[in-house]
């Protein structure tokens, strides 16, 4: 049965596909079940917004107060600049690369599967950091039950593989079909873009997860861009790619700018009234976002109390006083007054 869906849950609907903070997440969640039509057609992708909500419910409150976790933690609020995910086969040297980039000492052994459980962690680029997730490895031989809620709320995605070991295409197609089992597709496009025209009971909760395909370990292949270009043709994807090494530190500074152009990163450098701006520590939003975004983002107590603020950067001149709306650039200095 149809669900005849209005234009006003499609719009919502397309806001939830793109958000990523739980909080966020469950309001819009709340939105959709409350404009959702009430009949037959509607009944199982309600009881699914319902299990969802449940879920992001527990996540925001945390563990009971005087309890603890029941096991280790699967999913991660997203900080910095943007959550991404590392995937991929056994013994890609995905666990390598992640304590390369964050430092983060994740299980790297010679043997498969030695990650049991993800692994955040952050990536600096420049004066803005990237939390990256590693994810155990992905194979049919050692599923990953959680591995939806681990992605769920990243922006992007690395899948990572050794070109040089001899069976990389059935591996890297297996950790493909794996996620895509757990409705999780990784796909090319990283713009952003979606389609209403999809019928809103069709795969609602599936994820479509932007994908740079990253082959490590390039130190030891000796054209790894034209190995990457057979692999992408015999597992049939057409995603960016990039080569990279963990031990020597091969293309590394590439993969942070890369990850700043594709998430669409602005930096904004926050000033007090009569004092010099903080040039250090931006704020980092995204592009499209507004000087309330930013109040938000210091604390909900200054949106609220917002007045007016004053702008230093590329699309004004110094010192111009704007409103709530004004979209914001990398690099801008903001001026908040309440």
């Amino acid at each position: 049965m149809p669900t005849n869906v209005t234009p006003e849950f499609r719009k919502v609907q397309k806001q939830y596909r793109k958000v990523r903070e739980p909080a966020e997440r469950l309001a819009l969640l709340k939105e959709m079940l409350r404009l959702i039509p009430k009949h037959k057609g509607t009944e199982h992708l309600q009881a699914e917004m319902r299990t969802k909500m449940k879920e992001l419910t527990d996540e925001l409150s945390g563990p009971a107060r005087g309890g603890t976790r029941t096991g280790p933690q699967v999913a991660f609020r997203p900080e910095g600049a943007g959550q991404v995910v590392l995937v991929g086969p056994p013994n890609s040297g995905k666990s390598a690369l992640h304590d390369r980039l964050t430092g983060s000492h994740a299980a790297s052994e010679a043997y498969p599967f030695a990650s049991q459980f993800p692994v955040p962690g952050m990536f600096r680029h420049g004066d803005v950091a990237f939390q990256l997730i590693d994810v155990p490895s992905l194979g049919t031989e050692h599923p990953v039950p959680y591995v939806g809620n681990t992605v769920q709320h990243a922006s992007g995605c690395l899948l990572v593989v050794d070109l040089s070991a001899p069976d990389c295409v059935s591996r890297t197609r297996a950790s493909i079909d794996l996620l895509a089992e757990k409705n999780v597709d990784l796909i090319a496009d990283w713009s952003g873009g979606d389609d209403l025209e999809a019928d809103a009971s069709d795969d609602f909760f599936r994820l479509a997860l932007p994908t740079l395909l990253v082959a490590n370990k390039a130190d030891l292949i000796e054209d790894p861009m034209a190995e990457l270009e057979v692999l992408e043709e015999l597992i049939d994807v057409s995603y960016p790619t990039i080569a990279v090494s963990a031990v020597t530190g091969f293309g590394l500074d590439e993969l942070g700018s890369w990850l700043f152009d594709q998430l669409q990163v602005v930096r904004v450098y926050t000033k007090i009234p009569g004092h010099h701006p903080d040039t250090e520590n931006p704020f980092t939003l995204h592009h499209g976002d507004t000087v309330i975004d930013l109040a938000e983002l210091i604390h909900k107590d200054v949106a609220a109390a917002f007045s007016h603020a004053r702008v230093w950067g590329s699309n004004t001149f110094d010192g111009q006083r704007v409103g709530r709306h004004h979209q914001l650039v990398d690099g801008d200095i903001v001026e908040i007054h309440t």
